[in-house]
C-alpha cells in the first residue's frame, strides 16, 4: 500500500517545495497566521471587559472559541487559491504537459496534488490558532475547556479537507483561473454559512451537536474528494481546450436517459423507469434503513420531550377530526392539492439540499418525518394509549406516502453515489445530467402519481377512518 502512495508523496514533495519558493504565496499566509491571531486577541480582551461589566460573562467565555476558530479559518479561505491553482493553473502555464506524461496513475497524480494543497493552509491555520492560544494565556484570558478546543481543531481540520477537496476537483474541471476563482464561490459562501451555524451552536452552549457537524463535514469532504478522483482522466483535462454551454447536447443526454429510447408509456416504464428502480436496489435498501433508524430516534427524544395526554386533550382531539372532517368533504380537490403540494415541496428541498451536499441532506426530510411517526409512537404508548388508534392517521395513506418517500429519497442519494463513482469515458456533466434524468423519472413514473394517490387518501378517507376509532 505504501509503496503505491509513494509518487503521490514524490508530487506532494515537489508541489509544496515550488509553494514555499513563491513569497506572493508565503506572504498572505504568515500575515493571516501572525497578524490576525494578535487582533483576534485584543478583540477577545475588550470584549470581556466590557461584557464583564454587566455581568455576561457565558458571552465572553463562548466568545473566546468562537474567535480561535476564525483565526484557523481565514489562512484556509485565502490559501484556496493555491488549491484552484492545482491543474488549471498549470495547464495556464504550460507546465502541465510534462507532469501529466508521467507514468504516474491518475489516482496517484490527483492526490499528490490534493495532499500539497491541503497541508500548507492546514498547518497555517493550526499555527495561527497556537499562536491565538499563547495570546490568550498571556494576557490572562483562560483557554476553552478541552473537549471544545478538540471540536475546534476537528472542525478546523475537515472544513479545510472539504474546501480543498473541493477546489481541486474544481480546478480538473476547468479550463481557466478565472472559471475557477468564480466556481469558488460556491465552496467559501456554503462554508461561510456553515461556520455561521457552527457559531450558533457554540453561543447557544450546544457543544455536543458540533460533534455531529464534524461528522458530516468529514463525510462531505469524502465525497469530495471520492468525487475528484472517480472523475479525473488526464487525457481529458488535456484535450479539453474551452468550457462551453452547449444546451443542444446537454437536452440530448437528458432525454436519451430520462426516456430509455421507449415510444411510448408502457416502453417507458419497462425500458427506463424499472431498469432504473432496479438499478437504485441498495440506494432504496440504505434509505429503509435510514427510515427505521428514525423511528427509533424518534422514540429516543421522548426521555427529553413529554407531553402528558389527559382525557380533555382526548375530547378535544375528538372534536378536531369531527371538524376536520365536516371541513373535508368527500370529493373536494382543494384539501387534496394542499396536501399534495406540501408533500412535493418537502421531496423538492431534499432535492435541492441533496445537490449542494453530494445527497447527504437530502435525507433530512425522510429522517425528520419517520422521527415524527416514531416519537408520537412513543408518546401514545407511554401515556397507555392503544396504538392502533394512532396507526389509523398513517396507514390509509401511508400505504403510498412513505414507499413514495423512500423512492424519492433513494433517487436523491443514487445521484450522489453516481457522481462518486467512476465513469470512464463520460465527462462529470454528463454523469451529473444522467442523475438528474434517473430522479426525474423516478418522480414522474412513481413517486409523483403515488403521492396524489395518498392525498386522495389523506383527504377523504383518513380522517374518517380515524374518526371511528375515537
Amino acid at each position: 500500500m505504501f509503496e503505491s502512495l509513494r509518487p503521490a508523496l514524490v508530487i506532494t514533495k515537489r508541489e509544496i517545495r515550488d509553494q514555499f519558493r513563491d513569497w506572493r504565496i508565503i506572504f498572505p499566509i504568515l500575515v493571516l497566521t501572525l497578524v490576525f491571531p494578535f487582533i483576534a486577541n485584543f478583540a477577545a480582551a475588550q470584549m470581556l471587559d466590557f461584557v464583564n461589566q454587566y455581568g455576561a460573562d457565558i458571552i465572553g467565555e463562548r466568545l473566546v472559541p468562537f474567535l480561535m476558530m476564525i483565526v484557523g479559518f481565514f489562512p484556509i479561505s485565502v490559501s484556496l487559491v493555491m488549491a484552484l491553482e492545482t491543474f488549471v493553473g498549470e495547464r495556464e502555464r504550460g507546465s502541465i504537459e510534462p507532469l501529466l506524461n508521467t507514468p504516474l496513475k491518475d489516482w496517484q497524480l490527483y492526490l499528490g496534488k490534493l495532499l500539497a494543497a491541503t497541508f500548507p493552509p492546514l498547518l497555517a491555520s493550526f499555527f495561527g490558532m497556537g499562536v491565538y492560544a499563547a495570546g490568550l494565556l498571556i494576557q490572562g484570558i483562560p483557554l476553552p475547556e478541552f473537549n471544545i478546543l478538540m471540536q475546534v481543531l476537528a472542525l478546523t481540520a475537515v472544513q479545510a479537507v472539504m474546501m480543498v477537496s473541493g477546489a481541486v476537483v474544481v480546478s480538473s474541471q476547468t479550463t481557466s483561473v478565472r472559471a475557477a476563482n468564480l466556481l469558488s464561490s460556491f465552496i467559501v459562501i456554503p462554508t461561510a454559512f456553515l461556520i455561521q451555524g457552527e457559531s450558533v451552536m457554540m453561543f447557544w452552549g450546544t457543544n455536543d451537536t458540533l460533534w455531529y457537524a464534524v461528522i458530516g463535514v468529514f463525510v462531505l469532504a469524502v465525497l469530495l474528494v471520492r468525487v475528484g478522483l472517480a472523475n479525473f482522466q488526464r487525457e481529458e483535462l488535456l484535450g479539453r481546450e474551452i468550457d462551453v454551454l452547449n444546451v443542444k447536447w446537454g437536452c440530448r443526454v437528458f432525454k436519451a436517459q430520462f426516456t430509455g429510447g421507449a415510444k411510448g408509456l408502457r416502453g417507458w416504464y419497462r425500458q427506463s423507469v424499472f431498469p432504473t428502480l432496479r438499478k437504485m436496489r441498495k440506494a432504496i435498501l440504505l434509505t429503509t434503513v435510514i427510515g427505521v433508524i428514525g423511528i427509533f430516534v424518534g422514540r429516543g427524544l421522548l426521555a427529553r420531550f413529554t407531553i402528558p395526554i389527559t382525557e380533555t386533550s382526548l375530547e378535544d382531539l375528538d372534536a378536531r377530526i369531527a371538524q376536520l372532517v365536516q371541513m373535508w368533504p368527500l370529493f373536494s380537490f382543494g384539501p387534496v392539492m394542499f396536501i399534495f403540494w406540501h408533500n412535493l415541496r418537502s421531496l423538492l428541498l431534499g432535492f435541492f439540499l441533496g445537490l449542494v451536499s453530494f445527497s447527504i441532506l437530502g435525507m433530512l426530510p425522510l429522517l425528520g418525518t419517520m422521527t415524527v411517526i416514531g416519537y408520537l409512537m412513543a408518546l401514545l404508548s407511554t401515556n397507555g394509549l392503544p396504538l392502533w388508534n394512532y396507526a389509523m392517521f398513517i396507514i390509509p395513506h401511508g400505504i403510498l406516502e412513505i414507499p413514495a418517500l423512500v423512492l424519492a429519497t433513494a433517487a436523491v442519494l443514487q445521484s450522489g453515489a453516481i457522481l462518486a463513482t467512476p465513469a470512464p469515458g463520460k465527462t462529470i456533466g454528463q454523469t451529473w445530467l444522467e442523475s438528474m434524468a434517473d430522479w426525474c423519472k423516478v418522480m414522474a413514473g412513481v413517486v409523483i402519481p403515488a403521492l396524489f394517490g395518498a392525498a386522495m387518501i389523506e383527504a377523504w378517507l383518513t380522517p374518517r377512518i380515524a374518526g371511528l376509532f375515537f
